[in-house]
């Protein structure tokens, strides 16, 4: 989807400040909210999470701008458990358990969960080949995609075929695209094409986009 999300390439959003040193956590309540993150992955087994990605994107901008990254992926935490009914809204107020609600249950995996983010070791022909140019198709899905704005219409060069890759983009209702094994390239693409006057001729971004994000520029 197209948000606020995707600051590749936009102008005002404050220049990059690495922190030396730069800790895990800033916070404990972070750590927190990580492993809390982990601890109810089986929990969404059986019950169609949207995807995480697509959760985060769908924060609205002006919220998605206020919160610190953890805060985002907290909201996000909440938002999975109360709409599979894990934890009522009374219990999220109250900060504890309604003895009186039914006790939740783990539910079996869905024979039809879309695969991982590892690679597959199955045969897939690739579209395209190294040192090939390719541009990226100017896409815009209303589920998650992994090709940012700022490259979309412009033309690189395909360095390196990585190997077949689930597709880990969405549908408009945050549900993977994963039953679609496809070949994930590392792509060149020099800075004057992607900024203009801007750029420089001596600097390049390297992307690792999928086949359907491609076609023969």
């Amino acid at each position: 989807m197209n948000g606020i999300h995707d600051m590749g390439g936009m102008d005002g959003m404050g220049p990059i400040a690495p922190e030396r040193d730069e800790p895990v956590f800033h916070e404990t309540w972070e750590g927190r909210v990580y492993a809390i993150s982990r601890r109810i992955a089986p929990w969404g087994q059986g019950r169609n999470w949207r995807s995480f990605r697509f959760e985060i994107e769908s924060i609205p901008a002006a919220e998605y701008l206020r919160m610190p990254y953890y805060e985002r992926w907290f909201t996000m935490i909440i938002n999975r458990l109360l709409t599979s009914n894990l934890i009522t809204a009374e219990e999220l107020r109250r900060g504890r358990t309604d003895p009186n609600s039914p006790r939740p249950q783990l539910l079996p995996e869905s024979p039809a969960a879309a695969a991982g983010a590892a690679r597959l070791e199955v045969e897939v022909s690739p579209r395209f080949r190294p040192q090939q140019r390719v541009r990226a198709r100017n896409l815009h899905p209303r589920g998650h995609t992994r090709l940012p704005r700022y490259v979309r219409g412009k033309v690189g060069t395909v360095t390196r075929d990585h190997g077949v890759f689930a597709l880990q983009d969405t549908d408009e209702n945050g549900q993977r695209l994963g039953q679609r094994p496809q070949h994930v390239y590392a792509v060149r693409f020099v800075a004057t094409e992607l900024w203009g006057d801007r750029g420089s001729a001596n600097e390049s971004v390297y992307l690792d986009l999928w086949d359907d994000y491609l076609e023969p520029a």
